[in-house]
């Protein structure tokens, strides 16, 4: 009897621990299950999350209600790096914060480029995520476009406007089906491609990879996260900016 009771006593034991380390378990499962992003903070000009860069022109770093960011002078201002940050993802969230201040009409100002080159072609690949706009005014509005093997894309909604000069969230995804971009959370314009996942390769912040169509503004934080986020979990703007 006194075994058996040892043996409940323990079971019991047993039971209450599992229970109590169960929300535990399971919020470590959780996390565990969400995938890696990368986050890019422009508050500095040698290295951005981590990665080195090359310089050119006289890009500065400025304080804005965000914190610190990067200021383009939509002239020469370009940072490279040797990364492409969703190399590899099968779906994707590629997001930033940006302040367009107005400049020419066509400014590409974030390039993420593949470096493999093309099979049996031994060709540099032209495979690439961008994000532009266009100034109109004192108003822009966003081009999203990606392009690699077997799909070529641009999202662009030149009826939705947006004032230069204030901070503003910006966002291309991904879901295995669709391609979407949003400013603020609100859908740009969509369309269902067959992407497949990008080599490894660079980007440009500032300008495309081949100098031209520089961005006139400032650049507070990128995020990139291999799969496709809904608005409600994008990076969010402080109230009030």
């Amino acid at each position: 009897m006194a075994n058996s009771a040892v043996i409940r006593r323990d079971l019991l034991l047993g039971a209450a621990a599992s229970l109590a380390a169960g929300p535990a378990l399971a919020a470590a499962k959780s996390a565990a299950a969400k995938p890696a992003a990368v986050v890019w903070t422009f508050d500095c000009l040698d290295r951005i999350g981590g990665e080195a860069t090359r310089v050119e022109g006289a890009p500065t770093v400025i304080d804005t209600p965000l914190g610190k960011a990067v200021l383009f002078d939509g002239v020469d201002d370009a940072l490279f790096i040797d990364r492409h940050p969703l190399a590899g993802a099968a779906t994707f969230t590629f997001e930033a914060f940006i302040r367009p201040d107005g400049g020419v009409f066509a400014q590409r100002w974030f390039h993420l480029a593949s470096d493999e080159p093309v099979p049996a072609l031994a060709t540099p690949s032209n495979t690439r995520m961008l994000f532009e706009l266009r100034v109109v005014g004192d108003q822009w509005y966003l081009d999203a476009f990606v392009n690699g093997p077997g799909y070529k894309q641009t999202l662009v909604a030149p009826d939705k406007l947006f004032p230069v000069g204030r901070w503003r969230h910006v966002a291309q995804t991904y879901d295995g089906e669709t391609y979407r971009a949003y400013v603020d959370g609100q859908l740009q314009g969509e369309a269902k491609i067959a992407f497949t996942p990008q080599g490894p390769g660079r980007a440009s912040v500032g300008v495309r990879m081949n100098r031209v169509d520089y961005f006139k503004g400032a650049i507070r934080q990128a995020r990139f996260t291999p799969a496709a986020l809904k608005p409600e979990m994008f990076l969010k703007l402080p109230a009030g900016v």
